[in-house]
């Protein structure tokens, strides 16, 4: 039998190039179900994407986050390829992305625009790319896992994925989030270079840099929190921990020298940093016993959408 395939475009005001968009994939993966989904748009990004032979369903709740929760709950396939309706990224490296994952090689490929330099000749966006470094850097550091390009739209993942992903995101912090999910989870990752290419002239972007940066910072602390709860309340008793130290040492010293504890509001800001260094490695350990259930759980719950 042979494999379905289904292309994702989420869109908002992509009236410019989703008709293009939606051509070159019909070409370049001519057995897939194009889907649009628009997000609220008020231009013409539905109706272009209907005439040009795409399946098209609309998202009211605004953001990408909540129109990719809707197209992983909707759609049934065998490999799920997501690309941005902006025209950024080729459709001739569709394939690339999805054999990959119909061979059973790997759960999620990653269209790597960095590797080969196209994004930062094409991308004339300011801190995009440092935003990107920022967030590879932050992803390597916690979870040990060195991604090429974190931040790009063009992906492709298999039905386990997809059906087993909880997102939790709203806005344009979903490509932050799929990445630190497949790797905290251990799903099959590979990295596929592809050739990046700017917005056409009149097409604008919908991310805003410094909050949509801001947001993805954010949600790299929440996710680091629940999935790594024991590390990341180590972390923070460290912090408490130097504090008492820096704090309490001095008062020791002098108490050993002379008998005495002369500032003793000093001596019990020291007594309380330790103690809430001692209640947060508490709190990262039981915590941590809860995402380990969690996990097992969920571990179950891909078992059964494999059968």
């Amino acid at each position: 039998m042979s494999s379905k395939i289904a292309v994702l475009i989420p869109c908002y005001n992509e009236g410019i190039t989703i008709a293009k968009v939606v051509d070159d994939f019909k070409a370049a993966l001519p057995e897939a179900d194009i889907y649009v989904y628009d997000n609220n748009s008020t231009d013409r990004t539905s109706e272009l994407a209907r005439e040009h032979g795409a399946i098209v369903r609309f998202e009211p709740r605004q953001g990408k986050g909540n129109v990719v929760r809707q197209m992983f709950r909707d759609i049934e396939a065998d490999c799920y390829l997501m690309v941005d309706g902006d025209d950024t990224y080729p459709a001739e490296s569709a394939r690339s992305l999805c054999e990959p994952i119909l061979a059973g090689h790997a759960d999620m490929t990653v269209g790597d625009r960095l590797s080969n330099g196209t994004y930062a000749e094409e991308n004339k966006r300011a801190f995009h790319g440092f935003g990107n470094n920022l967030v590879r850097f932050m992803i390597k550091w916690i979870y040990g896992y060195g991604f090429d390009d974190v931040m790009t739209g063009y992906r492709a993942f298999s039905r386990p994925f997809v059906k087993t992903f909880p997102v939790l995101s709203e806005g344009f912090q979903i490509e932050t989030e799929l990445s630190i999910h497949a790797v905290d989870r251990r799903w099959r990752i590979l990295d596929v270079p592809i050739v990046y290419r700017d917005r056409p002239a009149g097409s604008e972007s919908k991310l805003n840099t410094v909050s949509d940066g801001i947001k993805v910072i954010m949600m790299i602390g929440s996710l680091f929190k629940n999935y790594r709860p024991l590390k990341f309340f180590s972390l923070i008793a460290l912090l408490f921990f130097i504090l008492g130290l820096i704090c309490g040492l001095p008062i020791i010293i002098e108490y050993f020298k002379t008998g005495l504890v002369p500032r003793l509001p000093t001596a019990l800001l020291a007594v309380a940093f330790i103690f809430m260094a001692g209640l947060a490695l508490a709190t990262g350990m039981i915590l941590d016993s809860v995402a380990k259930m969690e996990r097992k759980e969920w571990e179950l719950s891909v078992y059964r959408e494999m059968e």
